[in-house]
């Protein structure tokens, strides 16, 4: 991975961290000592997703179903009783 900057030289010095992020490999930002965010190019932000997503040929092939991918969510109805006559 490329530098580790704490958030508030992230914060001071973001133009030098983003031309770090183009030119090197991605960036990553620590609060508290703790990995919390990331800075890459967008067109390697892209091809990560990409890579997560799957197209048609693998939902279909998949050995699980796959179907609420592909259908919206259903609405919930509030079901009312009968009226008594």
């Amino acid at each position: 991975m490329g530098k580790t900057w704490r958030v508030q030289d992230a914060k001071a010095r973001f133009s030098e961290m983003l031309e770090a992020s183009l030119v090197n490999r991605p960036q990553i930002v620590t609060k508290q000592r703790v990995e919390t965010a990331v800075l890459v190019p967008i067109d390697q932000w892209l091809r990560l997703q990409r890579m997560t997503r799957p197209n048609l040929k693998e939902l279909l092939l998949a050995p699980e179903a796959r179907t609420d991918a592909l259908t919206a969510p259903r609405r919930r109805f509030c079901h009312r009783s009968a009226p008594q006559f």
